[in-house]
Order: structure tokens, then C-alpha cells, then sequence
């Protein structure tokens, strides 16, 4: 993967680019492509690539143009079927002068111009600029592997595959966005199109921005969006074929990412997904695939027993990363710098510290199992839904029912439980992540202060997502709920804190077979009776594992992948978390009433260990930690010291904090 950022003038005037900052724009992302840079510069417009070469090694300089120089494209990502894109526009007279992934860009946007998108397979963001046409199209790929982001200042618009770009080229000030913080809370992640910077959004996975320059125009527009079918009408045929089909799908999905120019890893968690993965890809390659693992020194996290049985099935030996509760807090603002906005999650610092791993022994790409559990239901929520047979028997969802038997302590505003019914009807009707979004994310309702609650006041955060109820209701509920994971969970956590972003940090490009085109076609057509089986979730993978794995792994119950967090809230916490969650840092940002957060951050363990009280203050102290440290790298700097850590303070630049 690479990384892309521009300058588009949409003022019809054609202006010189403000003096200096596209280079800025790329030099902000130098970790996202070490190997090289480029530039395309024309009155009102400029392209930058920073490239980390992967395929068409020695040729494959961005920006790439057509046979006549007139489409100009950067791009970041991979399409894994370039050599049958390449074979079938080279029958159709394309002349193509590298052996780059990328030139089947400009070629196809010839033919297919808008319909491009529909014979791109693989994980991008692209910018194309047509000069006949005066045309700028920006796109993402279907589930929001590889990130865009735009922000409009003035007659200018900036995007770039990270938010650094944008906030390097002096055009922008970086001010934070009250309904971006409320997404982290109520989604524990950030799926976008709303950030954590005012004015700075992300592009919608299978979306595309259409720039016309004369006259100045954009629109926003959808080549693909999560669909499932009309209940009744899913694959029901024989499990046997089924699992058949399923086992090749999958097999060619590991072969397509096994597509490079350079040597191959995988992640090892131990689990099933992971697992596959690693016995597929050694299968293809006719050898043990490389692989890395995490070493959690918390003994009941660790999963290194499993991953080693993984191991010694397949014939690998992992390289191991141990990780503690000090590493992770330690790695925070790194984590942070990194991500760009607010992390809950602290599995993605051991991520990043897996990828650095990675890096250091020379690799650049990687396998990951990432999505499995997006299309096959294999979150233990799944299992508390189906246990509890939702709970709505008499009208009422699950969270009213837990509220009513008071399994969640009172205490909690009304305005959070009123905006459930309104989040259920933007995505269909009853869904069991809603219930989870608004047990656990209505905890932020304590913490907020009176202006943060005054600035949120009747937002909710799933009617900016942009559901198609109406289409959703026509699904078996298993399918909504999976729509919802795929549109929110995966491109907000595990593509983005977990994903690119902890990667490319350390210039590695994961790559997701579970998220092949193909995968998420066949599974979403099949019945969710061979996704969720009584209480057995990805029913129909663990058939196909399997014949690869041993049965301790195919029929092992999801374990969820945590890193340690104690530290964050113990008094043997380093200064700078003291500094961040003091009185005055608090009053600061404004974000979050000292007086609850002092409360709880030791109060919470008076409270039972499994409770959903405790878990959902747990999360929120750690995100309160998170969002200080985040207004702290990129909004004020005077926060708290980092000096003392390993590598001091997370790279920081004065464009990156308040630069107009």
C-alpha cells in the first residue's frame, strides 16, 4: 500500500497551489510509503504518492498516466486480479509501460469512466484526473480498507489516505468535532463519515467523490453498499456444498493475497480465523508461511498455547511479541499519533507493536483473519442475543428489558434510552448491536459535560450512517446485525485503530482474505442458519477449518483479543496520565466533568467484575484517557509530558496544532 494526498481548486480560477504544501501534505505520510514519492502539479491541482512498492517493484512510480498522458492516477491499496485486468485491456489495444497494479487504473477509467469502480477487486483509495473531460473522481473500496479523507476549506478542497495530509498543508486548523468524540462513545470506534477534527470527514466505503472543475461541482455517489437478501430467499441448499464452495471461495481469496512482488506473512492469534489463514496460505505457497504473534503477560489473555498447536500443525514458528500492561500504556501516544482520533480499544497498541515487529525483520505485507466474524456472526453478543431469545416477545428490545430487571443500576438519563427506539428504526428494526450501543455507549451520559450534552443534544449517531431501513427490514435479523457490524465495527476499529493505521504506522500493508469480494458474496447469500447454529457462531468456517486444522482449534470458542489495561487506572499509572485526567487538563478540553471521572476511576472496582455496569465504565475511562491524549498530540500540546517514555513525545509539528 501507499499513501495519496491533493489539492483541488474549486474555484473555477485555476489558482497556484499555496506555496509548499503538497509536499508538506506528503511528507506528513512519509511512514505510509518510504520507498518513494511523486507529484502530478497543474494550475489548481495537484497529486502526491508516497509508495511503499510491493508490486512492479522497479517501475511502478506514481502518478501513472495513460498512453496519451491525459488521466493522471495516485492510488493506494492493491487489486488483487491485475494480471487478468491487465491480460483483458491489453486485448482491447491498452498499452500498458509497467508491470504496476496501478496502470490498470487509467485504462480502465477510459473504457468505464463512472463504472470503474465495478471491475476494481481488491483494497484502495484512488484519485483519477481526467484532463479531457475535467474530471477528478476520489474512491474507496467496498469495506473501507484503505482510508480517504477530504475537508473542504474556502474554494479548496484537500484529501489524503490520512488525516495528518490534510492538517500539514497549513490550510486547515485542527479543531475538534463534539459529534466525532460521540461517535467514539456510543461506537467505540470511528466509522465515519464524522471525525474527531471539525471539517475533516472520512469517505464512506464503496463511495466515490465526482469533482467536476468547470464548472465547479461535487457529488457524492454509491458503486456498492453491504446487501443481503430478502428473507426466504438465502442459499439453503446442502451443508456438504456449502462447505465445499465455501473452502474453494476462500482458498482462492488466500491465493489472490498472496499476490507480491515481496515476501508474505501472516499474523497467528490462535483462533480459527487466523488459523485458516496461516494452513491456506502455507497450502499455496507449498511452504510454512512466516507469522507473528502476540504474547499477552496477563495469563488468562494469552492465547500463544493455541497459536503454538496452529504452529507445529502447519510446520511455522512464529516470532512472538510479549506485551504487558506497561507496553500498552506506554504505547498510547504512539497509538494515538497514529490513529488520529480517540482508541478504547487497547489490543491495537499490542497490534502496532506486532506490526513494528513485523517491519523490523524486513517484511512489508501481512495476512490477517480480520471479518471473519463480520459475515459469520462469531461475536459472543450473537450468543447473548440468541440466549435470551432477543427479549422483544412483548414488544420491548433487550435493553429495556435489562433496564426494567435492573441488571444496569439506574442512574442512567432518560435521553439515552429515548434515542434506542430511534437508532433501532435507522437500521430496520430490532438489532443486538443497538443494544449494545446503548447500554454500554450511554455511560458517556455521565461523563460528558453540560455543553458537550447542549452541543449533542437530539444527535443520534446511527442516523448519520446513512442505513436504508426500508431495504434492511426485507433481511432475517441475523443479516441486519451483520450489516450493522460491517458498516460500523469494521471500518471504524478493526480496519482503522486495528488495522491500517496501527500497519502503515510501521509501513507494513495488511491484507484480509474474509474480506474478498467474493467471500462477503457467497456468505452473504447463505442461510444464517450456517452462520449461527444454535449457539455455535461461524458455523459453516468451522466446518471448513476443519479439514485444515486441528479440531481444538476449528471448534474453539471465540476468545475476544484484549491487551491488558490495568495500568491505565492504577495508582502506579505514569505521570502523564495523572496529567491528562487532572482538574485542569479536564477543564481544558472541556469534553469530560472531573469531579465523575475522579469518582470512578477508582470506583468502578467496587463494582461486579462482570457487570455491565463496570465493563461499560472500564471502556469509558479508557476512552476519557484517550480523548485527553488525542486533544493533547494534535489540538493544545500542554497537556502532560512525555518525555519520560521510550522515544518521548509522539511526533508532533506545528501544522499539526492549530496552523490556519
Amino acid at each position: 500500500m501507499c499513501g495519496i494526498a491533493g489539492i483541488i481548486d474549486l474555484s473555477g480560477q485555476r489558482r497556484p497551489l499555496p506555496s509548499g504544501a503538497l509536499r508538506a501534505m506528503a511528507d506528513a505520510i512519509l511512514h505510509r510509503g518510504p520507498d518513494e514519492d511523486g507529484y502530478f502539479e497543474a494550475p489548481g491541482i495537484g497529486l502526491a504518492n508516497r509508495r511503499l512498492s510491493i508490486v512492479g517493484l522497479a517501475d511502478g512510480r506514481q502518478p501513472i498516466r495513460n498512453e496519451d498522458g491525459s488521466v493522471i492516477t495516485v492510488f493506494n491499496g492493491e487489486l488483487f486480479d491485475y494480471p487478468e485486468l491487465r491480460a483483458k485491456l491489453e486485448s482491447r489495444g491498452h498499452v500498458f509501460r509497467t508491470h504496476a497494479d496501478t496502470e490498470n487504473i487509467v485504462h480502465l477509467w477510459e473504457d468505464h469512466q463512472d463504472g470503474m469502480w465495478d471491475h476494481l477487486k481488491g483494497q484502495f483509495a484512488i484519485a483519477v484526473y481526467d484532463q479531457k473531460r475535467q474530471r477528478i473522481v476520489l474512491g474507496r473500496d467496498r469495506f473501507g480498507i484503505c482510508p480517504l479523507f477530504t475537508a473542504r476549506t474556502g474554494d479548496w478542497l484537500l484529501f489524503g489516505s490520512e488525516m495528518k495530509a490534510i492538517l500539514a498543508s497549513g490550510m486547515i486548523e485542527a479543531r475538534p468535532e463534539p459529534r466525532g468524540i460521540n461517535h467514539l462513545f456510543t461506537f467505540f470506534s470511528l466509522p465515519g463519515p464524522m471525525t474527531c477534527f471539525k471539517g475533516i470527514h472520512l469517505l464512506t466505503p464503496g463511495h466515490f467523490l465526482d469533482i467536476r472543475l468547470d464548472p465547479p461541482r461535487i457529488e457524492e455517489k454509491t458503486y456498492w453498499r453491504l446487501d443481503f437478501p430478502d428473507q426466504g430467499q438465502e442459499d439453503n441448499r446442502d451443508v456438504e456444498i456449502l462447505t465445499r464452495e465455501f473452502e474453494e471461495t476462500l482458498l482462492a481469496a488466500v491465493d489472490r493475497r498472496l499476490r507480491a512482488d515481496v515476501p508474505v506473512v501472516s499474523y497467528l492469534s490462535g483462533g480459527v480465523d487466523s488459523s485458516l489463514v496461516v494452513a491456506m496460505a502455507s497450502k499455496v505457497m507449498g511452504r510454512p508461511i512466516p507469522s507473528f504473534t502476540i504474547q499477552i503477560k496477563t495469563k488468562e489473555l494469552d492465547e500463544t498455547a493455541e497459536a503454538n498447536v496452529v504452529a507445529r500443525h502447519v510446520g511455522c514458528k512464529p516470532s512472538v511479541v510479549p506485551v504487558g500492561a506497561d507496553e500498552v500504556l506506554n504505547t498510547y501516544p504512539e497509538l494515538i499519533r497514529a490513529a488520529e482520533g480517540p482508541v478504547i480499544d487497547t489490543s491495537c497498541a499490542a497490534l502496532l507493536m506486532l506490526a513494528r515487529e513485523v517491519h523490523s525483520q524486513g517484511y512489508k505485507v501481512a495476512l490477517t483473519g480480520e471479518g471473519a466474524d463480520e459475515w459469520l456472526a462469531g461475536y459472543p453478543w450473537h450468543k447473548f442475543n440468541r440466549a435470551l431469545g432477543y427479549l422483544d416477545v412483548f414488544g420491548l428490545p433487550m435493553s429495556q428489558w435489562l433496564r426494567r430487571f435492573g441488571i444496569w443500576a439506574s442512574g442512567a438519563p432518560s435521553f439515552s434510552w429515548n434515542t434506542i427506539q430511534r437508532s433501532q428504526n435507522a437500521v430496520g428494526g430490532h438489532n443486538g448491536w443497538v443494544d449494545i450501543y446503548g447500554l454500554v455507549g450511554m455511560t458517556k451520559a455521565r461523563f460528558f459535560t453540560e455543553e458537550m450534552k447542549r452541543e449533542l443534544a437530539d444527535v443520534v449517531p446511527l442516523e448519520e450512517l446513512g442505513f436504508e431501513p426500508e431495504r434492511m427490514k426485507r433481511w432475517h435479523p441475523l443479516n441486519r446485525e451483520l450489516c450493522v457490524s460491517g458498516r460500523v465495527h469494521l471500518p471504524g476499529l478493526l480496519l482503522n485503530a486495528k488495522g491500517d493505521r496501527v500497519a502503515m504506522n510501521s509501513s507494513v500493508e495488511t491484507r484480509y482474505p474474509f474480506l474478498d469480494e467474493q467471500v462477503f458474496g457467497y456468505l452473504a447469500k447463505v442461510h444464517p442458519q450456517f452462520k449461527f447454529k444454535g449457539l455455535r457462531d461461524k458455523y459453516l468456517l468451522r466446518r471448513v477449518a476443519e479439514k485444515w486444522l486441528p479440531s481444538s482449534i476449528a471448534w474453539r470458542k471465540k476468545a475476544m483479543f484484549r491487551a491488558p489495561f490495568d495500568s491505565f487506572h492504577l495508582d502506579t499509572a505514569p505521570p502523564f496520565v495523572d496529567q491528562l485526567l487532572s482538574r485542569e487538563s479536564l477543564a481544558k478540553t472541556g469534553y469530560f466533568v472531573a469531579e465523575e471521572v475522579h469518582k470512578w476511576r477508582t470506583g468502578f472496582k467496587a463494582l461486579s467484575t462482570w457487570s455491565l455496569k463496570r465493563v461499560s465504565i472500564e471502556m469509558a475511562l479508557v476512552g476519557i484517557l484517550a480523548t485527553q491524549l488525542w486533544h493533547h498530540t494534535y489540538i493544545d500540546g500542554s497537556l502532560c509530558d512525555l518525555s519520560s517514555l521510550a522515544g518521548g513525545t509522539p511526533r508532533r509539528t506545528a501544522s499539526l496544532v492549530g496552523a490556519s
